[in-house]
């Protein structure tokens, strides 16, 4: 028995130094004969995405910029049937008015956060300044950034004195973004997993919202990269989790990269959060649901980290374990 998994699978095609990707429709079966969903069918229907978004907003490296119709043909329709993800930019006057500060934590992450700061200080966004916060990485990041900030002037720095933590690293960044009087404060991770794509995005949604998460899980699909079967199952399950223990109706709490207003953080006392890693995102999002600010959930493709190593650990899932009970405990004895 087949069915459709996906409308289209990707032939790549490179010609000179540049890389083409063309389009056809096919269909797949639903199971492969030992049992397990096709993972190649699950790589194209989300990766497509990021071929797709990066071809056309990352211009060839040969000297004319042309586009062979005949490689690529997609409509509008079909991307919305795809997950919806945007393959364009907003227009500048579609954003939010106001300063935005990228806030993006450390720890041995020198062989990505060069390309990181490029990325998204190469966006058109009017005021968008970042924040490194490192925790003294071993791997010189710290010295990589200052480097960067000699061309790059909206970019700072907080260099702290050891690892303490992803939590406490977002506080200090906050307080750093609230004395300094901005309006908008976003998270991002700095492993390259959260596309700086999505910014501009971000900035449209908070238009009519307090607090916008980028999501995974929106709708049937699960918009991950070159995870394991077992990362997605501990990720989705932990939103589910999360969802059935706290009541909060977000479909991906456990998500890193978002957009708060000022007044949300501004509402909350900073110096009483201190969990980290997947407590401390379900923790900020439970405390803005439980004071009624508007959360919102667009879609982003996450792409595992292809440079570094991964922080997740048996600590943090605990962590998160336990948090939800005690963050719902705290509500209903109204000491949240």
């Amino acid at each position: 028995m087949e069915t459709t998994l996906t409308p289209f699978s990707v032939r790549k095609r490179r010609i000179g130094e540049d890389t083409f990707y063309s389009l056809r429709k096919e269909r797949r079966p639903t199971k492969e004969k030992n049992g397990r969903i096709s993972e190649q069918a699950t790589w194209l229907h989300y990766n497509f995405h990021t071929i797709f978004k990066h071809f056309f907003l990352i211009a060839p490296s040969s000297p004319q910029n042309i586009y062979d119709k005949e490689m690529i043909k997609v409509t509008n329709a079909a991307v919305e049937q795809l997950a919806g993800l945007p393959l364009t930019l907003p227009p500048v006057q579609d954003l939010a008015v106001g300063r935005t500060l990228v806030i993006v934590p450390t720890y041995n992450e020198a062989e990505n956060i060069s390309l990181l700061v490029r990325r998204v200080m190469g966006l058109e966004v009017p005021d968008l300044e970042m924040l490194v916060v490192d925790d003294n990485s071993p791997d010189g990041t710290a010295e990589v950034v200052r480097s960067l900030q000699k061309s790059y002037k909206r970019l700072h720095l907080i260099q702290r004195e050891g690892k303490l933590g992803l939590g406490t690293a977002y506080v200090r960044g906050f307080k750093f973004a609230l004395e300094r009087g901005y309006d908008f404060i976003m998270e991002m991770d700095a492993d390259l997993s959260h596309d700086p794509f999505m910014i501009p995005h971000f900035l449209v949604a908070i238009k009519d919202a307090d607090l916008v998460i980028g999501s995974r899980y929106l709708g049937d699909v699960a918009n991950v990269v070159n995870w394991p079967l077992s990362r997605l199952i501990l990720s989705k399950g932990a939103s589910l989790y999360t969802r059935i223990i706290t009541g909060m109706p977000v479909q991906d709490p456990t998500g890193g990269f978002k957009c708060f207003r000022r007044c949300v953080l501004e509402s909350l006392n900073l110096d009483e959060i201190h969990s980290g890693g997947y407590s401390f995102q379900i923790e900020m999002n439970f405390k803005a649901w439980a004071k009624g600010f508007r959360i919102k959930e667009i879609p982003i493709v996450f792409t595992d980290r292809t440079v570094g190593k991964s922080k997740m650990s048996r600590k943090i899932i605990f962590e998160a374990i336990y948090m939800v009970w005690v963050l719902k405990m705290r509500q209903l004895f109204g000491k949240l």
